[in-house]
């Protein structure tokens, strides 16, 4: 009996299904039951690609502009659309698929069957493309703007910083981060208010929210990497106002929090690129940091938050780690790994 629980276990353990970008090969890795099941591939372009799940179905964009759809039942390619020549974020309103352009300077609506419906141009390359209650909203890298869409109206905020570059939605509020300037914008959707927080005196400090990645968020509190500073700042959401910081022994790029919100991973850039940190959340300082292997490109918590899945593009590995201890007790070929996508 002991030796069938022993051989049950590695399936009860690792029962959710994970999508890996496989970033030169225009394919996606299906993971499932802490197995390598095979790989949907002829997606495109997968440098920066995101994946993204709604009413059932995953949704890729690529750099080149394809927007694919896929039953993850099947893990079958269901359809796939060219939408733009680059292409750099997607999300959902209602039964439409939004996303955003690099080039050429558009913003594009599909029906649920990726039929395109409409086309916004906008003279600029578009980022940070989020859906709420009543439309959507996006950023124009290209003229310091960001636009609201409701309907066929479209309302359009001029000046709100240097060079905005990706945004993050939380409840009622989208904030987004600029190449220009150490700052965040913050729009309320609810109120139509708009504000600027400078987060650091330091010019070369970058807020910008990665294209597949997100930032930490517990209780109301942003955990927001500073791309050029060993640092996280801690941003309170609800009364808009910088709280203090983290020091960390690397440039940060990517933070993830745990489902019980008790815990901060964080991978980093530079001298320290192979390396994961942990944070401790309570007491707001890295308790745990290991060498995880060559350039961790990305890195989500497990369903259960008892397992930390790690990409290691040089090693062309997938790494499961233990937590709170960041032990590897597993590992997956998958060809140069980029972004971690568990299945809702």
């Amino acid at each position: 009996m002991l030796l069938i629980v022993f051989l049950l276990l590695p399936i009860f353990a690792f029962c959710e299904k994970l999508y890996v970008v496989e970033r030169e090969r225009g394919s996606l890795a299906v993971i499932e039951e802490g197995r390598l099941r095979g790989e949907i591939g002829g997606l495109g372009n997968l440098n920066h690609a995101t994946v993204k799940f709604y009413n059932g179905f995953a949704y890729v964009i690529s750099r080149d502009g394809f927007l694919s759809k896929i039953d993850p039942r099947e893990d079958r390619l269901i359809k796939k659309v060219k939408v733009g020549n680059s292409g750099i974020g997607l999300d959902f309103f209602k039964e439409y698929v939004l996303v955003a352009n690099y080039d050429p300077d558009s913003v594009v609506l599909l029906d649920m069957d990726l039929n395109l419906v409409k086309t916004i141009k906008t003279g600029s390359r578009n980022v940070g493309i989020k859906a709420y209650t009543s439309g959507f909203v996006f950023a124009l890298m290209d003229r310091d703007e960001v636009w609201v869409v409701e309907g066929e109206k479209i309302k359009r905020l001029k000046d709100v910083g240097k060079m905005p570059f990706d945004a993050l939605l939380y409840e009622d509020k989208y904030l987004v981060g600029f190449f220009g300037e150490p700052s965040l914008g913050i729009l309320d959707l609810r109120r139509g208010e708009y504000k600027k927080i400078a987060l650091s005196s330091n010019e070369e400090a970058v807020f910008k929210i990665p294209h597949f990645g997100t930032w930490g968020v517990v209780d109301g509190m942003a955990y927001v990497p500073a791309v050029g500073e060993r640092k996280l700042y801690i941003l309170n959401l609800k009364e808009l106002r910088l709280e203090g910081s983290i020091s960390l022994p690397g440039l940060p790029v990517f933070v993830v929090a745990s489902p019980d919100k008790r815990l901060l991973a964080v991978n980093f850039s530079g001298d320290r690129e192979d390396y994961i940190a942990l944070v401790d959340v309570a007491k707001r300082k890295v308790i745990r940091e290991v060498q995880a292997g060559k350039r961790i490109m990305h890195m989500r918590f497990s369903k259960d938050g008892k397992r930390l899945y790690i990409s290691s593009y040089f090693d062309s590995k997938l790494r499961v780690l233990s937590l709170p201890d960041l032990k590897s007790i597993q590992e997956l070929e998958v060809p140069n790994p980029s972004g971690i996508f568990v299945l809702p």
